[in-house]
Order: structure tokens, then C-alpha cells, then sequence
């Protein structure tokens, strides 16, 4: 099984994608234009991680 899963993307040169850690919950946005990139966890109006239960 995957750690990470794909839920959400958008675009294609300037790419916004959600992930999911399959093990914790976490959702993660990855956000990417042309060879600049970054992965952080995705944070609600609280700064509190958002967390996807299964």
C-alpha cells in the first residue's frame, strides 16, 4: 500500500495537488511551477493540520 494518496489536482504547468497520508490522516498540498516545488501540511483556519479519517 501507498503512503500517499492523490486526492485532489489541478493544472498542468502550475500544479496544485492535495495528498493524503494513508498512515496518519494528514492532507498535504503540493503545489509546483515549472522546477519550483514544495510539500506542506495543509492547515485550517486554526493553523491545526487537516486530517482525513478513513
Amino acid at each position: 500500500m501507498e503512503r500517499f494518496k492523490k486526492i485532489y489536482q489541478q493544472g498542468t504547468f502550475d500544479v496544485m495537488e492535495i495528498w493524503v497520508d494513508t498512515e496518519t490522516g494528514v492532507n498535504y498540498v503540493f503545489h509546483r511551477n515549472g522546477n519550483a516545488a514544495g510539500f506542506t501540511p495543509l492547515l485550517d483556519k486554526d493553523g491545526k493540520p487537516v486530517v482525513t479519517l478513513p
